[in-house]
């Protein structure tokens, strides 16, 4: 379980092994928002040489402002993006040696959101990632989530060239009453009253996560857009294998650099 806040991963934990005994959990610091943290922890988790045959990348962040991350990213790219593709990158031999392994299908789900259709007319605007100033805090959040689908789509492009059993797939839990919106003190004020009769629960938006994830219908699926449980249609970017990718080569020359 990665968490960027230790000692809150650690009480979950106590709580899952209150209800599931036998639960094996180990708890791990990870801050999406650094490579270095990232490198960290996927070093920390080879060295615990346990198998991996599914990846949740869940972590989401939306700021009041379009600041930067300590790699100088914009910062919703940086936590939402740039820190699930290189952790993904990091742990993606141990997962294809799983599945050759356990003869079992690997799968990566990625955790987008809706707001992935808000976002700039070219879909995503390269040359403010380094630059964020006079970028819109709520365009930016929605430019990191398509760029999550573009993430998982040209995954499982690679994944089918290469003949991998490994499943990628992008995820809309919903709108859900997290504190997302901590930053934002009237919206987190109407999530905290009016919205949690329209919002989801945690329960209930990481239905669909889990149902990727795990669900046996959902063998040999990948590439796909999934919203309550079923494959729905992304935006027309968002289907877009160009932008895709271009997004796959600015990454990885990103966490090069």
């Amino acid at each position: 379980m990665p968490v960027r806040n230790v000692a809150a991963g650690l009480a979950v934990k106590e709580s899952i092994v209150a209800n599931i005994p036998g639960a094996r959990i180990d708890v791990l610091e990870l801050d999406l928002s650094s490579m270095a943290s990232v490198r960290r922890f996927a070093s920390e988790f080879e060295s615990l040489n346990l198998p991996l045959n599914i990846l949740i990348n869940n972590a989401g962040v939306l700021t009041r402002n379009c600041s930067c991350s300590c790699d100088g990213l914009e910062l919703h790219f940086a936590t939402n993006h740039i820190g699930h593709f290189l952790l993904t990158n990091l742990l993606l031999e141990n997962m294809k040696s799983t599945c050759r392994d356990s003869g079992t299908e690997g799968r990566i789900v990625n955790v987008t959101s809706a707001g992935h259709a808000m976002t700039y007319p070219e879909g995503i605007c390269f040359d403010k990632i380094r630059d964020p100033s006079g970028l819109n805090d709520f365009i930016a959040y929605g430019q990191s989530k398509l760029a999550n689908i573009l993430h998982s789509n040209e995954l499982s492009r690679i994944f089918k060239e290469e003949g991998v059993n490994i499943s990628a797939n992008a995820v809309h839990p919903g709108v859900i009453a997290t504190n997302l919106f901590r930053g934002r003190t009237i919206v987190a004020a109407f999530l905290n009253s009016i919205g949690r009769i329209m919002c989801r629960s945690v329960e209930q938006g990481a239905a669909t996560t889990c149902y990727v994830a795990m669900h046996p219908q959902v063998k040999g699926i990948s590439g796909k857009y999934f919203a309550d449980c079923n494959i729905s249609s992304p935006s027309v970017q968002a289907s877009d294998a160009e932008l895709a990718k271009k997004l796959w080569q600015f990454s990885l020359q990103t966490v090069s650099a």
